[in-house]
C-alpha cells in the first residue's frame, strides 16, 4: 500500500473569492452583511414582541424583515450580498418573499380565539 501524503496548506479565501489574511478581515465585510445583521436585529425584536404577548404584530415585523431582505438581495450584486446570497438570486428572492408574505397573511387571517 502506498502512503498518503497530507494535504497542502491552501490560502484562506473569503466567500467572494478574495484571499484573506489572518487578522485583516473586517466585520461585516460587505454591505449585504450589514443589511443581514440589520435583518437579524429586526427578527430578534419581532421575537421579543411575540413573547411579550402581541404575536400578530411580532409576526408581521418578522415577515416585513424577510420582505426587506428579499429587496436587498434583489438589488445588490452577488459579490456584495454577503450572507443574504445563499442560492441563485431569483431563488433567494422567491423564498424570502414567499415566506414573508405567508407570515403576514397568516398573522392577518387567523381569527381571534375567544377565551384564550
Amino acid at each position: 500500500m502506498s502512503e498518503l501524503e497530507p494535504p497542502q496548506e491552501e490560502p484562506r479565501a473569503s466567500a467572494e473569492g478574495d484571499e484573506v489574511e489572518d487578522g485583516a478581515r473586517r466585520y461585516p465585510s460587505t454591505i449585504g452583511g450589514a443589511f443581514y445583521l440589520g435583518v437579524l436585529a429586526v427578527v430578534a425584536i419581532s421575537l421579543g414582541i411575540v413573547t411579550s404577548g402581541d404575536w400578530r404584530l411580532g409576526v408581521r415585523w418578522f415577515g416585513g424583515a424577510l420582505l426587506f431582505a428579499a429587496l436587498v438581495r434583489a438589488v445588490l450584486p452577488a459579490k456584495d450580498a454577503g450572507m443574504l446570497a445563499v442560492r441563485k438570486r431569483w431563488w433567494d428572492c422567491f423564498l424570502l418573499v414567499a415566506t414573508g408574505v405567508a407570515l403576514i397573511l397568516l398573522a392577518v387571517s387567523i381569527p381571534d380565539q375567544p377565551g384564550l
